[in-house]
């Protein structure tokens, strides 16, 4: 949970920390319960940004430190950073474990329920002042953004407006793209970091910040020079429940976990095209598996809340959900067109959210087993889907079953899409006329309209259009200028972070507030910002 008076305590007017690149773009947007209003911005020092090695799309996660342990003995620390190194946060590939806040490129990404169900980290490019910001303050508790551009690895203070980062992490080899908190992380080692060239670190994020300087300190090294694969990480998550266990994927189509000292070998993959599981030899090996899961890179992974389920999406086009510890493919299914770019969970785990290269959401049953719903308002690729688990439905019932679901969607059109799910409302599709009969309305539950669920392990094709039903947005709102990478839900506000390293937050409606009129907010005149009618689902339809 964020403390809006933590967040606004202290801090400049938003208009200070606004990007001069934002010039264009209003100051807020409106939704049916009201204003969202852009509060402050993070960035990195533009003129130390550089691409040493090849650019890289940002990604964020916030993380959330909890009030300091009790301090060791010099004696106990000595033995700590000696000795325990390579056991320290050492990830398991178990059989069982479930992801949060993104990102999944969501995250997702690790699981931080006290901000609103995510946490996640991105880098940007380097920072030479921010040792002097470094003091005895981050010793304790406290809220963080993590970013990435270029070689570097940025952390910002997110509970103060000062658009510069308070530390850099430097790479000299390769470039950091993809991160993941979890503040219950094993032995204080909370913070994984994936690079471009397939190494992994896994570091203690309080450890950094008390740290001077821009190298990573008391990191533990997994696939050091490309020692089990020398393809690069594309996604990286904490397993929920999973006892500090982790898993990482990699742009050849492999997911691995890693445990123990020694590294581990595997056999040849026979045949691209399907899902094995291999095991080393050794349980204290390192990684203790491999899932080949497609041919081509897995784009994004998530667990489900409780770490039962795991979700990728590849470039062949595939969303594929495993059960983790049956290690036992469960169902899946292909995209309209091109690849699928991200996924992310529900909180209940009852749905799946992706999007990619058709510039469509899609939203996936676990019941049903199959898509129940599809979007349309990205004018270009879907690069983050998430679900807000803080959004109260206006109709809800009371009993704490989900009535409507909030979920929102960024692409590379520079747009923020909002969108209302409610799966009793939909209006089910004119079912195809049965042999010698007539065709017929079916109006009965939320799989009514399909003869059978899906057998368990079965890729599906992308269903016709016309038999899935349609949503459309309830809010479109251009916010930034270049292509959007990711977007975090939180209790106080929305994140948002373009590819180039620019994070913008947006502060929730108050009760009390109105929407505004169109003269209030504006930088300028030029830009525009459609608010659509809710209707029942945000205006189904069926195309």
């Amino acid at each position: 949970m964020i403390n809006n008076s933590n967040i606004n305590g202290g801090m400049s007017s938003p208009s200070s920390s606004v990007n001069p690149r934002s010039q264009g773009l209003k100051t807020y947007f409106k939704t049916p319960e009201g204003r969202y209003k852009l509060h402050y911005e993070k960035t990195q020092p533009s003129s130390l940004l550089q691409y040493p090695h090849g650019k890289s799309v940002t990604q964020v996660t916030l993380a959330h430190l909890k009030e300091k342990q009790a301090q060791l003995t010099p004696t106990q620390s000595s033995s700590l950073s000696a000795s325990s190194g390579v056991r320290f946060a050492a990830a398991r590939f178990l059989g069982g474990g479930n992801g949060g806040r993104t990102l999944s490129f969501a995250g997702g990404n690790g699981t931080s329920k006290s901000l609103a169900g995510t946490s996640r980290s991105s880098s940007l490019g380097g920072f030479s002042n921010c040792n002097s910001l470094l003091t005895s303050n981050y010793d304790g508790k406290g809220t963080y953004l993590i970013f990435n551009v270029g070689d570097t690895i940025y952390i910002s203070d997110f509970n103060s407006q000062d658009k510069d980062p308070i530390k850099a992490i430097h790479f000299s080899n390769s470039n950091p793209v993809c991160h993941a908190f979890d503040a219950e992380a094993k032995d204080g080692h909370d913070l994984l970091i994936g690079l471009n060239s397939g190494d992994v670190y896994s570091v203690s994020l309080r450890q950094q910040l008390q740290e001077v300087g821009k190298k990573l300190v008391g990191a533990q090294h997994y696939n050091k020079d490309g020692s089990v694969s020398t393809s690069r990480c594309t996604s990286i998550a904490w397993i929920p429940q999973g006892d500090g266990a982790f898993v990482v994927a990699h742009n050849d189509g492999n997911l691995y976990g890693k445990d123990g000292a020694g590294d581990s070998s595997f056999t040849v993959i026979k045949d691209q095209t399907q899902f094995t599981v291999a095991h080393a030899r050794s349980s204290k090996s390192n990684p203790v598996a491999r899932w080949h899961i497609c041919q081509g890179s897995i784009n994004s992974i998530a667990f489900s809340s409780d770490g039962t389920f795991l979700a990728t999406v590849g470039r062949d086009g595939y969303v594929r959900v495993f059960d983790y510890s049956k290690e036992q493919l469960i169902c899946g299914g292909k995209s309209y067109y091109g690849a699928l770019l991200c996924c992310a969970w529900s909180m209940d785990g009852k749905y799946i959210l992706t999007g990619g290269e058709d510039d469509l959401v899609q939203v996936w049953s676990m019941e049903d087993r199959k898509v129940v719903a599809w979007g349309e308002g990205h004018s270009s690729w879907v690069s983050g889907v998430a679900f807000d688990s803080y959004w109260s439905s206006p109709s809800s019932d009371g009993t704490g079953e989900s009535v409507m679901y909030r979920f929102g969607s960024v692409g590379q059109d520079t747009q923020l899409l909002l969108w209302d799910l409610s799966m009793e409302e939909i209006v089910v599709p004119l079912r195809r006329c049965p042999p010698g009969g007539s065709p017929t309305f079916n109006s009965g539950g939320q799989s009514s309209h399909w003869d059978s669920i899906s057998p368990v392990g079965t890729l599906q094709p992308a269903p016709s259009m016309q038999d899935v039903p349609k949503l459309s947005p309830v809010v479109a709102h251009r916010i930034h200028t270049e292509p959007l990478s990711g977007l975090i839900f939180t209790q106080e506000s929305i994140l948002t972070a373009c590819r180039e390293g620019h994070v913008k937050i947006w502060m929730r409606p108050r009760s009390s507030e109105s929407p505004p009129s169109n003269s209030e907010g504006l930088l300028s005149t030029s830009s525009k910002e459609k608010l659509l009618s809710p209707g029942k689902i945000g205006g189904s339809s069926f195309k």
